[in-house]
């Protein structure tokens, strides 16, 4: 199981670390319960590759780097930060579990024995309980109950979503991490926190699925009811495209990535055999600038098959999953790699489903630099770092005493603000 530590105090950071890049993120908690950014640093990831550490030493330089931007710009030193798990190998599994309620009505400590039975039923050497989500309870065969607690009944049933990591990444990153003097204080997977950033809760209740293009990989979450319900990452990002593009035109990462951004589209145009582009080639310098120029179908023709690709891996995820009906017709793109032309037009052909485009909420704070959708992630683990702030906060104030009625009002509010 991974092991938490300290909790957050008076500030609360979060440490993105992508396979392009590394953020790290400081925000105070205000009196209202909002969060005001006041340390941001981001820098080019080294020693990461599709969410694993492959080189501990290049990851640690990366994230020295953003933790003391972040640092210097807060005026203040971070210890324990929530860090995010986005690489291939999480699973995602639903459990149904069923106990005998222990009184006459059900109570918070059933709950937490029947989560801890849900849990128990997936534990492994191999991997660890990153997320356990409750989805739905059942009481006497009463199904789709939202919080059974305070409910007289006899068999306590619930519908559990629970997310998993391999440990070794875990243990991997916990070490990074340790030799850069910070705490991993919480994990959080990246299409959660994603999630968290991005979608309106009408989408969540309605049905609605994530999708989450990063550099390195591709990250899939399934929302519906206002629960998370299914997680999953497809090992297929932004930097494939620049991959495909550096070899199919023989010429430098560096410009296959301006040739992406610049020229590059996921669907053809009828222009696009007219439309030249200069394409530098590997080892010449910038005297042979424009003696290579290519029509920007060729570009095309070498993003659109990965992208479909990308797509058409998704829908499969989904469907295996049985997901595609549950998620509805609704799919929101964020992530750096969703800003390439014509990506929301492919994902609505290839998926079938209503299309937009999405940036995550602003924070105050919040620099127009890091406001885009390659930030969306590292904006979640904010929000994600606030909620689990305040329901600690919420557990050690006493509640205990507060009517039920009360409590509950107090988790919707949790949960939908």
């Amino acid at each position: 199981m991974a092991k938490k530590t300290k909790n957050f105090s008076g500030s609360i950071a979060a440490l993105d670390i992508g396979s392009t890049k590394v953020v790290c993120f400081i925000a105070k908690l205000e009196a209202d319960g909002s969060t005001k950014i006041t340390g941001i640093g981001h820098q080019l990831s080294r020693g990461i590759r599709s969410g694993h550490i492959v080189d501990i030493i290049e990851a640690e330089t990366s994230v020295v780097a953003a933790v003391h931007a972040a640092e210097q710009m807060a005026d203040e030193t971070i210890e324990n930060v929530v860090v995010n798990l986005g690489g291939v190998g999480l699973g995602s599994r639903s459990v149904t579990v069923e106990l005998t309620v222990s009184g006459d009505t059900v109570t918070e400590r059933d709950l937490a024995d029947i989560i801890a039975e849900g849990r128990a039923s997936v534990e492994s050497d191999d991997n660890d309980i990153v997320h356990c989500f409750s989805v739905s309870y059942t009481l006497d065969g009463v199904k789709n109950i939202s919080d059974p607690r305070g409910m007289v009944g006899e068999k306590l049933g619930a519908d559990l979503h629970i997310i998993t990591a391999p440990s070794a990444m875990i243990r991997n990153i916990s070490n990074c991490l340790a030799h850069c003097h910070l705490n991993a204080a919480e994990f959080v997977v990246s299409p959660y926190s994603s999630g968290l950033a991005c979608l309106e809760p009408d989408e969540m209740e309605l049905g609605v699925t994530l999708i989450d293009m990063g550099g390195g990989v591709t990250s899939i979450s399934v929302f519906a009811g206002g629960k998370n319900l299914f997680c999953d990452i497809v090992p297929i990002g932004g930097g494939h495209v620049t991959s495909d593009l550096a070899k199919g035109l023989s010429t430098s990462i560096s410009h296959a990535e301006r040739l992406k951004t610049l020229h590059g589209s996921a669907v053809p145009t009828s222009a696009d055999d007219q439309a030249m582009i200069d394409v530098p080639q590997l080892g010449e310098d910038d005297a042979d600038e424009g003696n290579n120029l290519m029509p920007r179908s060729m570009l095309v023709g070498i993003i659109r098959p990965r992208m479909e690709e990308l797509f058409e891996m998704i829908r499969s995820k989904l469907e295996v999953a049985g997901m595609d009906v549950v998620a509805g017709r609704r799919v929101v793109l964020t992530g750096g790699a969703s800003q390439l032309l014509g990506t929301r037009e492919l994902a609505t052909r290839v998926l079938g489903k209503q299309v937009r485009l999405a940036k995550p909420r602003l924070i105050n704070g919040l620099a127009d630099a890091v406001s885009g959708p390659g930030f969306s992630s590292s904006i979640g683990m904010l929000e994600y770092a606030r909620r689990k702030t305040l329901e600690e906060r919420h557990a050690s104030s006493g509640n205990k005493s507060m009517p039920l009625a009360m409590m509950r009002i107090v988790d919707w509010f949790k949960n939908n603000f």
